[in-house]
């Protein structure tokens, strides 16, 4: 499909005129054999927004680092606000990369090498974007070691930096081979021989991957269940780890895998082609599936054992931890458990409407909500209920500076996708698939 056919042929015709002739032939070199993308022209205005976006979040990010975090509408009530919640989502739809490469190379599901180039890439930006939310909650980033030299090795937040950055690390060099086996790099023996050498041994890093994913996204979740302050975030322990250890880790491994498949349909839409086959969808969508019917059920356990007994026993009812106000009611719980948990689950366990393209973006759509608000409720709305009998509910209004740097992850997440769908084989069956029309 010629993705030009999208915009006037007149516009076509100016924007291949004004675009230098070795510039045009230097960037087809670059792309992956066989593969046709958009002319350059229309690739630079693709990017431009995403540039502007980019610009602007870094120049409040500038801000926050040399005015400091009073550039922020953080308070005494707030130690954790949006940036936190967009940290813990984006390092939960991350899960996608661990959990792929752990059914690609642990598991043995070799029909998830067609989309596992992808799943690092989500996970590469994912993480390289939670890091860099920290940089800047930080907000003093050139500190950023000391918590590794004076580490506190009582907190679980030292374990989650540790892991987080070992995670990294990992896939940085799961990203490495597919960047060396662009067309142009591929034909230096020493970058293919690294390239084919890491291939051979990739098993090892999607297993360290995951042991250190399960870790620092578990830790994660038992910051809240251990604040014995705040009862709405507070669990009871299996051992030394509260619920919320294990349902961090369940909810990754099981919505990660459905970002992957949300975000290879937007740049399916996007291009116009078919990148992935149809049981790559389905193996990954039934896998996600099941992994979400039996969170749910945990996490429903969960919540009513909190509600019966972990918050009466702290002398409160269920109900005074949910608000009349948009932003912290029980409409939270709805669309948690329910539209972001049982609805996307039964869509990708039964097969008709597995197989069914539209119900399975449905479905994915509402598992990317629903972790998303199941981050917002544990990071935001504990620290908005009151737990004091004089305190009020505390509502939280980002600064301008906040919401800057909280999209800048995005832009940078477009931008490099872009880039690496453009000029390297992030798709190993977009060849053998064609041009044809996405589904």
């Amino acid at each position: 499909m010629d993705i030009t056919a999208r915009i006037p042929q007149s516009v076509s015709r100016i924007g291949d005129a004004l675009t230098p002739r070795f510039l045009v032939d230097a960037d087809k070199a670059l792309w992956p054999k066989g593969c046709e993308r958009a002319p350059l022209w229309m690739f630079g205005m693709w990017l431009g927004p995403w540039l502007f976006l980019a610009a602007w979040g870094g120049i409040a990010a500038i801000l926050c680092w040399g005015l400091a975090l009073n550039q922020t509408n953080m308070n005494d009530y707030y130690g954790f606000a949006i940036w936190i919640w967009a940290d813990l989502a984006v390092i939960a739809l991350g899960g996608g990369a661990f959990f792929s490469g752990f059914l690609r190379y642990v598991a043995g599901k070799d029909k998830l090498k067609n989309i596992i180039n992808y799943a690092v890439l989500i996970g590469f930006i994912c993480y390289s974007s939670a890091l860099l939310i920290l940089g800047i909650d930080v907000g003093q980033p050139l500190r950023g070691w000391f918590i590794f030299w004076h580490a506190n090795v009582h907190s679980m937040l030292t374990e989650v930096a540790f892991c987080l950055t070992c995670y990294f690390i990992v896939l940085t060099i799961e990203y490495a081979p597919l960047v060396l086996e662009n067309r142009q790099l591929d034909r230096v023996p020493l970058f293919h021989k690294i390239s084919h050498n890491f291939h051979e041994i990739m098993a090892v890093f999607a297993a360290t991957g995951a042991f250190l994913s399960f870790f620092h996204q578990g830790s994660l979740g038992g910051v809240a269940g251990v604040l014995f302050g705040r009862p709405f975030a507070y669990r009871e322990h299996i051992f030394i780890w509260p619920y919320t250890f294990f349902l961090f880790t369940w909810s990754a491994a099981a919505y990660g895998p459905c970002f992957t498949l949300l975000c290879t349909r937007i740049i399916e839409g996007i291009t116009g082609k078919r990148l992935v086959s149809n049981d790559v969808y389905h193996l990954l969508g039934k896998i996600a599936g099941w992994m979400i019917l039996t969170y749910f059920i945990a996490k429903t356990w969960d919540t009513v054992y909190w509600a019966m007994n972990t918050a009466p026993e702290r002398g409160f009812h269920w109900r005074e931890f949910y608000s009349d106000n948009a932003f912290y009611g029980v409409w939270i719980l709805v669309v948690e458990l329910l539209l972001g948990g049982i609805v996307p689950a039964l869509l990708l366990v039964f097969k008709k409407t597995r197989e069914n393209m539209f119900w399975l973006t449905v479905a994915v759509v509402l598992g990317v909500i629903g972790v998303s608000v199941n981050r917002w409720a544990m990071v935001l709305q504990v620290m908005a209920a009151p737990v004091m009998p004089f305190d009020q509910w505390a509502l939280y209004y980002p600064s301008w500076q906040e919401v800057a740097t909280t999209l800048l992850p995005v832009a940078y997440g477009v931008i490099l996708i872009s880039l690496s769908y453009r000029y390297l084989p992030v798709f190993p069956q977009e060849r053998e698939l064609g041009a044809g029309k996405a589904s």
